[in-house]
């Protein structure tokens, strides 16, 4: 019979199993999988020998005849879930020498991705020291025997990746509450990291291939809309990514590797012309409008760049005078010349390939994984800036590491008004949802505070990427309405401040959460999420992404922070950059100050460089602002308090405090710090009034300008 079963699941699911030689491990032993379809037990009971026992539930037994006959026989432990006993029960069976099946989230998930681990499960592992085989399901989720919504197929590829048997981490010191706790942890931690792991050895190589895999499967669903309201499907998009890599190909040549500028703003033209150029074997350099031309001339010679694709309407709208870069030798290539040379044959051959055989030759397209795949600049808000080489495993290898943590489905919405200059628009705003296989709204622009909201509400958008000056400048406009079909509101970029929390947490009955990262990371290095979030924090660790703190003088809760992992950069453009980091072995130096706390959360405690020592002691820039942020509320939120520091005789810095708000006094500033329990080493000493604080194209503080300003 177990042959036939194995047979028929081969033949329907084309099912493989890898690590198979870790279910010979003798009792006391857990096997625990990700629990996302009702065929579950049918992938694993083909290759599990006749000792192993299913835990299943006594209750949903008595249901129906159907589930009596599957869930009580000679392959089951039946538990009454509602017992204290039930695990009492495993566990005197574990003792003895027992090897179980525990499917340890309780229930099949109804999102596709892992749902909480119970921590009755931990307390089994610490009570029995079993040995623990994690098992990941890859394609389980689309089959049509799942609980959640989205695209589904009666017969999907599966395959089952099975971890080498694992003891359990001891932690002595702590209560047996906080142990069991720590173990269940460990637990899930151990089955995110083995989905990453599996996913990045089993899934597409390059980024353009995993986001025509998607699309192959759902060429109907709508992945792309922008402000014109046009809804690109995944068919329109793989058309539209044809017909433009040919002509790159016919009006940039043949070359492999060659960098192009891409100038554009947020519409479906922009991730159109990405695409297109990874299918010509081109690498998008994706130059920073926001920074004027001089700056963006200079990051087009440090990336040796001849041609920028953009658009003669952007150029006008944004006020950019490409003269400069045409003067330096470098080509314009306008997208409104490019659709009239494009054949009505040529559009038909390219939709007929693409209805035979959705992204099959996209697929194929000769990208290596290790190639670069973009060039971004970092914001340059402390130097110029810097040349930034990611490949596609870089991408690819963040994306995943996003879905291994964060719970978003196929029928989620994204809404992005982050620039995809920037990684976390690119990323986070538009490769995640086209690999993920989710709908996205493109805006241009995210400083129109009044649209903004009212499109997330017209469009039902249910996931948000902002900064926290952007969060800001929403919650002033924003009807109490306008968010509420939001189920992810993610933050980056800078710090959040404790009043943006509170304001959107009061007025949306949203939360917040924050993450952290870097250009060079991809960018996510940290992230909080809705299964585990910290409020204050970064949020944990991406899986598969190492750190380190190096001591800092005058700092004792924390270091500097190096990171390592397949999600950090290839290097720098910029030589004497590429050369120290390429000294530090992969290790990144982020240059950020953080504590690490028991349970993994990162708090960041400022950048190195936005730190003061006074009278010998060292004062965090980023904490004095974050105090000051909301302390405020009768100028509104439009007041804003930036802090630089100035050198100083007697004590070797001084805090100044810029305003936007010229009815703010020194004793505010000085009151509000002490309100907030700082010490007076934290006051500023100074008040300086301006129009306006200058910002990046990010929001973040310009605080780079914001010096030159104080000190002219």
């Amino acid at each position: 019979m177990k042959t036939l079963l194995r047979l028929l699941v081969r033949l329907c699911f084309r099912f493989r199993a890898y690590g198979i030689e870790a279910l010979s491990t003798p009792g006391p032993v857990l096997l625990v999988p990700n629990h996302v379809s009702w065929l579950d037990w049918l992938y694993l009971g083909v290759l599990l020998d006749d000792d192993w026992k299913f835990v299943t539930s006594s209750t949903t037994a008595r249901t129906s005849w159907i589930h009596r006959k599957m869930m009580v026989n000679r392959r089951t432990f039946p538990i009454d879930n509602s017992s204290p006993y039930a695990v009492r029960d495993m566990a005197d069976y574990l003792e003895k020498g027992g090897r179980l099946v525990l499917f340890a989230e309780g229930r099949i998930t109804l999102t596709g991705s892992l749902m909480k681990v119970f921590d009755g499960t931990g307390f089994l592992i610490r009570k029995t020291n079993a040995k623990v085989i994690t098992c990941y399901l890859r394609g389980a989720s689309r089959s049509r025997f799942v609980k959640h919504a989205g695209w589904r197929r009666w017969f999907p590829r599966v395959s089952a990746h099975f971890s080498a048997p694992l003891p359990a981490p001891v932690f002595p010191d702590v209560s047996n509450t906080l142990a069991r706790q720590k173990v269940t942890g460990w637990l899930r931690d151990r089955m995110v990291l083995q989905q990453f792991d599996v996913e990045m050895e089993h899934g597409p190589r390059h980024v353009l291939a995993a986001i025509a895999e998607t699309a192959a499967n759902i060429p109907g669903r709508i992945a792309l809309e922008d402000v014109t309201f046009q809804p690109l499907t995944y068919r329109r998009l793989l058309v539209g990514v044809d017909l433009l890599a040919r002509e790159w190909r016919r009006r940039l040549g043949p070359g492999i590797g060659e960098r192009v500028g891409v100038l554009l703003p947020n519409v479906n033209g922009q991730p159109l012309t990405l695409l297109s150029l990874w299918a010509a074997q081109k690498v998008p350099a994706m130059l920073n409008f926001s920074t004027g031309i001089p700056v963006m001339l200079q990051c087009a010679q440090l990336a040796d760049l001849t041609h920028i694709i953009t658009s003669r309407q952007f150029l006008e709208k944004a006020r950019l005078n490409p003269a400069p870069l045409e003067e330096a030798g470098i080509k314009l290539i306008h997208l409104e010349d490019i659709r009239p040379g494009i054949s009505g044959f040529a559009k038909f051959t390219a939709l007929l390939r693409q209805s035979l055989a959705p992204g099959a030759a996209l697929r194929d397209t000769p990208l290596s994984p290790d190639e670069t795949a973009v060039i971004l600049f970092t914001s340059g808000s402390e130097g110029m800036p810097k040349g930034v080489a990611l490949t596609h495993h870089n991408l690819l290898a963040n994306v995943r590491q996003a879905i291994a943590v964060i719970d978003v489905t196929d029928d989620d919405r994204f809404f992005n008004a982050l620039p995809l200059f920037h990684s976390f628009g690119l990323l986070g705003g538009t490769l995640f949802p086209l690999i993920r296989g989710c709908y996205t709204f493109l805006y241009p622009s995210p400083l129109h505070y009044r649209v903004v909201p009212t499109l997330v509400y017209d469009r039902a958008c249910t996931v948000l990427l902002g900064t926290n000056t952007f969060l800001n400048g929403y919650a002033r406009k924003a009807h109490p309405y306008d968010f509420t079909t939001l189920r992810y509101l993610i933050a980056g970029a800078e710090k959040v401040q404790t009043a943006t929390l509170e304001t959107w947490a009061r007025r949306f009955g949203v939360r917040i959460l924050e993450g952290y990262g870097a250009t060079e990371c991809s960018p996510i290095i940290s992230l909080n999420t809705r299964m585990d979030p910290s409020v204050g924090s970064a949020g944990r660790l991406v899986p598969g992404l190492e750190h380190r703190l190096e001591p800092v003088e005058g700092v004792e809760d924390g270091g500097r922070l190096f990171v390592r992992g397949p999600n950090v950069m290839k290097g720098y453009l910029n030589a004497d950059a590429d050369q120290k980091f390429q000294a530090l072995g992969g290790w990144y130096d982020t240059g950020d100050i953080v504590h690490v706390d028991d349970n993994g959360f990162l708090h960041i405690r400022g950048r190195m460089k936005r730190f003061a020592k006074v009278s010998g002691e060292m004062v965090s820039l980023t904490a004095v602002e974050d105090a000051l942020a909301g302390a405020f509320p009768q100028f509104g939120l439009r007041c804003q308090v930036a802090v630089i520091a100035r050198p100083d005789e007697d004590k070797g810095e001084k805090l100044i405090a810029v305003t936007n708000e010229g009815r703010l006094q020194l004793a505010d500033v000085r009151a509000a710090i002490r309100a907030k329990g700082l010490s007076n080493l934290c006051a500023p000493r100074e008040l300086k009034v301006v129009n306006s604080i200058p910002k990046l194209g990010t929001g973040k503080t310009n605080h780079r300008e914001l010096e030159k300003l104080i000190a002219a």
